[in-house]
């Protein structure tokens, strides 16, 4: 890694074209909105230094965490995102040094590093030099901070000093407005009565939602079909 110019999502990782801000689902009355908030304002003058992020599968924690690479990056930001479970062949004291260059560094998928010493020193090593240099860190788990059987106490005691966030996952509803909100920006016509057929006959989770809706796309370009029960179920093989 280089020091000059904003830094690449990761290293030589693929990370989410389109996960912004502003195409992350919030339902008007979701309590995820002062999380949001809170990572989105992360740079601003009294944004906070440290955030950590929970949820289960689905709930949006990459996509935050992503969004928040994006929007620093086009703010002339350097920034490193590391997703935890594609480096578990890497040694951390040697994958983590020197991300102190940077002024945020996210790290997703913490608990599946978490009972490793070896990462857990490393982790805390990282968090004291952000800290010390000023610079921003979000983290995500599928546990809260208090949950998570970390095992190296200054960690531990690390983790619990800063702000989390519990995110919620979206009821049914709210995944069918997401499929239709998201389709509507791909430019694509979702019914309703198709986001349910999806909702019911698919995987439930929205990661993998949001990659069927994609192939869907993809489709519906390449064959220009629009989105009927009848294609939804010939493109995902339902």
């Amino acid at each position: 890694m280089t020091n000059s110019g904003p830094q690449q999502l990761s290293l030589g990782i693929s990370h989410i074209d389109d996960a912004t801000f502003d195409n992350f689902y919030l339902a008007s009355t979701s309590p995820n909105g002062i999380a949001v908030a809170a990572v989105r304002q992360q740079f601003a003058p009294l944004g906070e230094k440290f955030i950590y992020l929970w949820g289960g599968s689905g709930a949006g924690l990459t996509h935050l965490l992503q969004a928040a690479c994006h929007q620093a990056q086009e703010q002339g930001h350097r920034i490193q995102y590391l997703p935890l479970g594609t480096m578990l062949g890497f040694e951390p004291q040697h994958l983590l040094e020197g991300l102190d260059s940077q002024d945020l560094v996210c790290l997703d998928d913490l608990q599946l590093v978490i009972g490793k010493a070896d990462w857990e020193l490393a982790i805390f090593h990282l968090f004291n030099r952000l800290r010390d240099s000023g610079k921003q860190l979000l983290l995500a788990a599928n546990l809260g901070p208090h949950q998570l059987a970390i095992e190296l106490p200054d960690l531990r005691s690390r983790l619990h000093s800063g702000i989390s966030f519990g995110l919620q996952q979206l009821n049914d509803q709210e995944k069918c407005a997401a499929l239709q909100e998201r389709a509507l920006r791909r430019g694509l016509e979702l019914t309703l009565e198709v986001a349910k057929f999806i909702l019911t006959r698919a995987s439930r989770d929205m990661n993998e939602l949001f990659h069927s809706l994609s192939k869907l796309d993809d489709a519906s370009l390449a064959e220009q079909r629009k989105l009927t029960i009848p294609f939804v179920k010939q493109v995902l093989g339902l």
